[in-house]
């Protein structure tokens, strides 16, 4: 039986990677896919397990030949993305790929492998729930944070794209509803 591709994508704030946390402790045979990016890996990242750090340069590189599933320049020159070879890696272990990615690229990816994929969509309750958890974390400033809840806000119109969207407004039934849809998605 093929591997399968599992597509976690959300609005900052929404709980995504806290369900995927906790998926993967699961007992399903998961590879996590590591993402490219052209950034310079910060204090104590390594390369080829936090990310795939690639020049400029080289990133350019790999788009020009089609190496990647999905990318996208986030700033000037700072670009992300999913390599193909990321996903033929994981597969040839016989592993299920499971992607932490954002909103359109998880889409791209669903686009070029149909059924063969599950694309999620996590979301808050509410946007004064994810504005809240947001204000939580401590990390933006107010500026950074419109920007955020702006870009929520074209985020929540991809969703109905989505094979299924999880309401995240309970970790523990967010991370039991996503196991059983992912489970029965497996053995289909």
């Amino acid at each position: 039986m093929q591997a399968k591709l599992i597509i976690f994508s959300a609005p900052s704030g929404s709980g995504k990677t806290s369900i995927v946390r906790e998926i993967l402790k699961s007992d399903i045979p998961f590879g996590f896919s590591i993402s490219a990016t052209s950034r310079p890996p910060r204090k104590g990242e390594k390369h080829a397990k936090d990310y795939y750090f690639l020049s400029v340069d080289e990133f350019k590189k790999n788009i020009e030949e089609g190496n990647f599933l999905e990318w996208e320049e986030v700033y000037p020159n700072q670009y992300y993305g999913t390599l193909r070879s990321e996903v033929d890696r994981i597969r040839a272990m016989g592993r299920n790929v499971l992607f932490d990615v954002d909103v359109e690229g998880g889409l791209n990816i669903k686009y070029q492998y149909g059924k063969e994929a599950l694309a999620l969509f996590i979301m808050a309750p509410s946007i004064q729930e994810l504005t809240k958890r947001l204000k939580n974390r401590g990390t933006e400033d107010s500026e950074s944070l419109q920007k955020r809840l702006n870009k929520v806000e074209h985020e929540l119109t991809f969703a109905p794209k989505f094979d299924q969207i999880i309401v995240n407004d309970d970790l523990q039934r967010a991370v039991n509803e996503t196991l059983k849809s992912i489970r029965k998605f497996i053995v289909e």
